[in-house]
C-alpha cells in the first residue's frame, strides 16, 4: 500500500521519530526528549519537549492522544485530552502531560509519552442561519438517545 509520507525535522540530539507499536496500530508514539528525567507532580502539568517538527499534508490534522498504558497504569494523559497539530504549524511538538494521580510521576528521556494518528478533515465554511432542519433528536442531548 502507498501510504502518505509526514516529513519529520529532528531538532535536537536525543529526538526520536514517531513510532508505531504494531503493524495496525493508528497511533505512532511520541517519546520526551530530555536531558535529564524530569518529575510531574500530582495535579501538575508539565510541557514534555519531542525534539520534532511535523510536516502534516493540507487537509489532514496531527491528533496527540494519551497512551493507554500510561494513562490508566500511571494517571499521565495529555492536559487538553487530545493536542491538534495543525498542517500549517512547523514549531516543536510539544505534550502538555498532566499527572491525575496521587504520586509524583518521572519522566525519563526517551519515554514514550503521547501517541499522534494523524487523520483528514473536511474543511468547512459557518454559515448564521435563523433555522435549523428539523431532525427526530431534535436538542436533545447529554444522554438523551438512553445513554
Amino acid at each position: 500500500m502507498n501510504y502518505p509520507i509526514i516529513r519529520v525535522k529532528l531538532l535536537r540530539d536525543g529526538a526520536v521519530l514517531p513510532r508505531f507499536g504494531s503493524d495496525f496500530a493508528a497511533g505512532a508514539d511520541l517519546s520526551a526528549c530530555l536531558d535529564a528525567p524530569i518529575t510531574i507532580a500530582p495535579g501538575e502539568t508539565c510541557m514534555i519537549p519531542t525534539g520534532l517538527a511535523v510536516e502534516i499534508p493540507m487537509y489532514f490534522a496531527g491528533l496527540i492522544y494519551a497512551r493507554s498504558g500510561l494513562a490508566a497504569k500511571r494517571g499521565l494523559a495529555p492536559a487538553n485530552k487530545v493536542g491538534v497539530v495543525d498542517a500549517d504549524y512547523r514549531g516543536e511538538v510539544m505534550v502538555a502531560l498532566h499527572n491525575h494521580s496521587a504520586q509524583a510521576q518521572d519522566i525519563a528521556p526517551g519515554e514514550r509519552v503521547a501517541q499522534l494518528v494523524v487523520t483528514p478533515f473536511l474543511p468547512v465554511n459557518y454559515q448564521a442561519a435563523d433555522e435549523l432542519d428539523e431532525t427526530v433528536r431534535g436538542a436533545g442531548g447529554f444522554g438523551s438517545t438512553g445513554a
